[in-house]
């Protein structure tokens, strides 16, 4: 399978060939959605606390007396029967959402997802991606000359790049990744995929393929 390479102008200056392995597997869509799933649960933030009536304050005396008021009996203010009272099934922090998923499963999960973009003209390369100075403008002027204009894009690098980091972070609908950091997740949540040449080969030799074509 190729793919058209673009420069930084938006110009088609050829095709790259993509390797087999990565870009021509058929998705299992049972298997995608098992590993977004899973690495969705290992990214959720256990935040939501509610407190039950044994960590409510107060509730040391009985509110009345067991018989003679005509009132219903109650023990204490920290019932979930008052107001104020503790929370009967409500969320703790102490919740795990962590789900395990085998390694294999992870990795085919990605070669599918790029597969499918790939087969559907949504991976774009780029011969080369140079940004000398912080500027979100003229990244923006990149991006805006490309097929992914206006689309959610996903920008993978071969490694860290501060200019470029800083340059792309102020851009809505815009997210950079290092080629080792790639996911089904992240991949899922954008339209496109946009990377180098140099991008695209750190990704065939992180997913450790071994019929490597050359660019």
């Amino acid at each position: 399978m190729q793919v058209k390479v673009y420069n930084q102008k938006g110009e088609e200056t050829g095709k790259a060939t993509l390797a087999k392995g990565i870009f021509d597997l058929k998705v299992n869509s049972d298997l995608v959605h098992q590993v977004v799933v899973s690495q969705a649960s290992n990214r959720r933030q256990n935040t939501a606390n509610s407190k039950d009536r044994a960590e409510v304050r107060g509730g040391g005396k009985k509110p009345w007396r067991q018989k003679g008021t005509g009132r219903a009996r109650h023990g204490s203010r920290r019932s979930p029967l008052w107001s104020g009272g503790g929370i009967t099934f409500g969320p703790t922090n102490e919740r795990n959402y962590k789900r395990a998923i085998p390694k294999k499963m992870k990795r085919k999960a990605l070669l599918m997802v790029l597969s499918a973009k790939a087969s559907n003209e949504l991976f774009l390369v780029l011969d080369d991606l140079q940004i000398k100075k912080i500027q979100t403008k003229e990244m923006a002027k990149i991006i805006s000359s490309l097929p992914c204009k206006k689309e959610s894009c996903l920008v993978v690098n071969e490694s860290y790049d501060k200019n470029l980091l800083l340059s792309l972070r102020n851009l809505p609908k815009t997210k950079l990744m290092e080629a080792r950091e790639l996911n089904a997740l992240d991949l899922l949540n954008f339209k496109y995929l946009l990377t180098t040449k140099a991008g695209l080969k750190a990704m065939e030799k992180n997913l450790k393929v071994e019929d490597k074509k050359s660019l």
